[in-house]
């Protein structure tokens, strides 16, 4: 079986090369596009030759670029007045269709019908696999979305008949399948063309903090060269991959090409690896469809309603209602999501500063909170909240104990400590407890040695699930302990 597929796939491949040439695709020679061994019908790349920084490995023209605007539905996707991710979803579609009429055949039967991602699993599949984690809710919630999008955009459009295609091509399953290779592999090419497919470009993996190659334009100006300090290789989840600094082309003039170079030095025989941003487990897997051990970028979020469930079981719904509103109007909130407002918990297990400010004010006693609440209007400045001087100016006012020192307090954890009374961490402990049930009945025990006797290659969605569940809890269990060890710590102080 795995013989077969990656005879399959070798075969492709030659087909792709063919089609690269036709097109105007240049690659070193230096680099050689290979199956993946695990016989799943992957590719990969490899460098034939030690490569130094600076090499340009490969260049890409626009017009070879499966995209809106040159895909033969280009004229039936302006009439619908579709545009972004939609738009090139019915292109990819459109050109599948098409079949051994697309200029794009080579390219598309090179890469898979579908990425493995979440949103592809079946649904009784996910729900189960993925109770818990960041991506439970997400994952419906694209499920949800996709599904209307193409009942009110794509159903019409083939009802109208525009593409003369048959309606089977265009089905809600292929509509999914379209917007998971979009999620994985599409890049912002330019203002005219938008986001497209962008053949050899693509076939690069990822491997967090190892880039070797990056995209650029040729056309790229030199005064927009990591504007505003941010890396252009990350993309949104919106944006999908973004081409660094590309230049915008109104006239949509192909005649310049999309490089890459290399940023890393590469010794021979090495894979060659792209990055898609510093990301944690659960982005990876919600847009690419697979995740990584030990993934520094992880965190866990527990949801504002989380805290304030935990605050009505603990006191009255008045006066937790009463806490949180003195918490919002010192200027004070969550990072916030479509429909939720959350607190992050880092891969180290340290909690979010807000948070600690929450449940700092939570746990006031009355005359403290009264205080705080009398003054609260003077402590807030005209300007953004600035963490650590609001943080020393809310303890000044509610500590009974005087903190001759905490002026010159300017690092974060040593602030952070000045939250950190038995209230807050018996608080921290409780909240870790009611996030992790949300896992279900098993343990973090369970998940590891599951994930011990687990194939990433013929379970791959148990895999990379139980890799993101275990990354979560531990991250729990560490803020768990750090809770339970600064309670400890306050007590010897006391004592």
């Amino acid at each position: 079986m795995e013989a077969s597929a990656s005879t399959s796939t070798a075969r492709r491949l030659r087909a792709f090369r063919r089609w690269m040439r036709d097109h105007g695709v240049v690659c070193s020679d230096a680099l050689r596009l290979d199956a993946a061994e695990d016989g799943g019908g992957g590719v990969y790349v490899r460098a034939l030759a030690a490569l130094r920084e600076g090499d340009l490995v490969a260049t890409i023209p626009r017009g070879a670029c499966l995209t809106p605007r040159t895909s033969g539905a280009a004229e039936a996707i302006e009439a619908a007045e579709l545009g972004g991710p939609l738009a090139l979803a019915v292109a990819v579609m459109y050109e599948r269709a098409r079949g051994a009429e697309s200029p794009w055949d080579a390219y598309l039967r090179l890469i898979p019908e579908r990425e493995p991602v979440p949103l592809v699993w079946p649904a009784d599949e996910a729900e189960r696999l993925l109770a818990g984690t960041e991506l439970d809710k997400i994952v419906k919630q694209d499920r949800q979305f996709i599904s209307e999008d193409w009942k009110e955009c794509i159903e019409p459009l083939i009802l109208s008949g525009e593409l003369e295609v048959d309606p089977d091509d265009f089905s809600l399953e292929n509509y999914f399948s379209a917007k998971s290779l979009l999620s994985s592999r599409s890049f912002r090419i330019d203002s005219y063309h938008g986001s497209g497919m962008v053949p050899l470009a693509d076939l690069f993996n990822h491997k967090t903090g190892g880039e070797h190659v990056h995209f650029t334009s040729v056309l790229e100006a030199s005064d927009s060269d990591g504007e505003d300090g941010e890396d252009p290789n990350n993309a949104s989840a919106d944006e999908q991959s973004t081409i660094e600094n590309s230049a915008d082309i109104p006239s949509g003039d192909d005649d310049e090409d999309l490089e890459m170079i290399v940023v890393r030095d590469v010794n021979e025989g090495e894979e060659v690896f792209n990055t898609y941003g510093t990301m944690g487990n659960a982005a990876l897997l919600h847009r690419y469809g697979f995740t990584e051990m030990d993934n520094p970028y992880d965190i866990v979020n527990i949801d504002l309603a989380l805290v304030t469930k935990w605050c009505f079981s603990k006191y009255s719904r008045r006066y937790a209602r009463a806490r949180v509103s003195l918490w919002h109007n010192l200027g004070y909130s969550g990072c916030t999501s479509q429909d939720a407002d959350y607190f992050e918990i880092s891969y180290d297990g340290e909690p979010q500063l807000e948070l600690l400010i929450l449940l700092y004010i939570i746990s006031l006693k009355s005359d403290a909170y009264d205080k705080l609440a009398s003054v609260a209007h003077d402590l807030i400045g005209d300007d953004e909240v600035d963490s650590i001087s609001s943080v020393l100016k809310v303890v000044r006012v509610t500590s009974s104990n005087q903190h001759p020192d905490i002026s010159g307090l300017e690092k974060l954890p040593d602030v952070k400590k000045l939250l950190l009374n038995e209230s807050v961490c018996s608080a921290l402990v409780s909240l870790v407890d009611m996030r992790e049930s949300l896992y279900g009945s098993n343990t973090l025990e369970d998940d590891r040695q599951k994930l011990q006797a687990c194939s990433s290659v013929n379970e791959r969605n148990l895999y990379h699930s139980l890799v993101l569940r275990v990354s979560e809890r531990t991250i729990l269990h560490k803020l768990k302990k750090h809770a339970s060890s600064w309670s400890k710590t306050k007590k010897r102080k006391q004592l």
